[in-house]
C-alpha cells in the first residue's frame, strides 16, 4: 500500500513574548524580568500513514494537534525532522483560514479555492455546488468579516470538500455550526473516506471519531502517547464517559468542545 504521509522525528518550537510595546520591554528590562520564553509544541513525533487510512488525531487542548496538522499541510515547517506528504492536500484547519475579511463570500470562494490549489476554471465549474452545500443564502455577497464562526466554517468546509485532493485535513470542523450542517459534513466526510482518500480528523468527540476513523493517534504534551485502533485510543484517553462527550446518537455526532 502506498505511503501517504511520513512524519519523521518532528519537533516544533514556539516563542512566547511577554511584553509587546517598547515601554513594556524597557520596564521589564530594568526590572530584569524575562522578555520571552519558548516551548516545544511537538517533540520527536514519528509515524506513517498509508493511502486511504482515516486517522483520528486526539488529545487534550494544547497537546499539539493543530500544530501537527499545519505541518502536514505545509503551513509551517518543523524545527527538527521532516514531514512528507504525497499528493494534493485540502481541508479546513481553521474556520476563517484562507479568507479575506473585507471580501464577500463569493469572492472568498475563489480566493480560498486558489489557496487550496484549484484553478479558476475548476472553481467556476464547481461554484454552484459549493454555494449550495454552504447554504449561507443572502450572505454570499456580504463581507466574510461579518460572518459568524459557524457561517465561515460552512463556507470553508464547502470549498474544501469540493477540492479533488489525495489528503483531507479537518481540524474541529464540527465544533461550530448547527446540528443539521454537522450531519451533512459527516456524511460528506464519509464519502471522502470511502473514495480512498487519506483523512486526518481532529476532534474531541469520541462518537464522531469512532464513526469516521480506523486508527487514532493521541498526542500528550507534544509527544505521541498512543497510536493504534480507534476504540483503544478512545479508552486510552478515557473519553467514553468524559466531560463534554455525549452518548452516541442516531447520527453518531457526539459533541465537540
Amino acid at each position: 500500500m502506498t505511503t501517504s504521509i511520513v512524519v519523521d522525528d518532528v519537533s516544533k518550537k514556539f516563542t512566547l513574548r511577554y511584553h509587546r510595546t517598547l515601554k513594556q520591554m524597557t520596564v521589564a528590562a530594568v526590572r530584569r524580568q524575562e522578555l520571552t520564553d519558548s516551548f516545544w509544541a511537538l517533540r520527536d513525533v514519528s509515524f506513517e500513514v498509508k493511502q486511504g487510512e482515516s486517522i483520528g488525531l486526539m488529545g487534550l487542548n494544547g497537546s499539539g494537534k493543530s500544530t501537527l496538522l499545519k505541518l502536514v499541510n505545509g503551513v509551517m515547517r518543523p524545527d527538527r525532522g521532516q514531514v512528507l506528504a504525497r499528493g494534493r492536500i485540502a481541508g479546513l484547519i481553521a474556520a476563517r483560514a484562507g479568507f479575506h475579511p473585507q471580501l464577500s463570500g463569493r469572492e472568498n470562494i475563489y480566493l480560498n479555492a486558489a489557496v487550496q490549489g484549484m484553478s479558476e476554471a475548476e472553481t467556476k465549474r464547481k461554484f454552484d455546488d459549493i454555494v449550495e452545500f454552504a447554504d449561507i443564502g443572502k450572505f454570499l455577497d456580504s463581507q466574510v468579516g461579518h460572518y459568524s464562526s459557524g457561517m465561515a466554517a460552512r463556507l470553508g468546509f464547502s470549498v474544501a470538500v469540493h477540492v479533488d485532493s489525495d489528503i483531507f485535513l479537518a481540524d474541529e470542523v464540527l465544533a461550530v455550526g448547527d446540528r443539521p450542517f454537522k450531519k451533512k459534513c459527516m456524511a460528506r466526510m464519509e464519502e471522502i473516506r470511502d473514495s480512498g482518500r487519506t483523512i486526518f480528523y481532529v476532534s474531541h468527540a469520541a462518537a464522531s471519531v469512532r464513526r469516521m476513523c480506523d486508527r487514532v493517534i493521541v498526542l500528550e504534551q507534544g509527544r505521541v502517547g498512543f497510536d493504534g485502533p480507534t476504540d483503544d485510543g478512545i479508552k486510552y484517553l478515557e473519553y467514553e464517559d468524559g466531560p463534554g462527550d455525549e452518548p452516541d446518537t442516531d447520527d453518531g455526532l457526539g459533541a465537540d468542545v
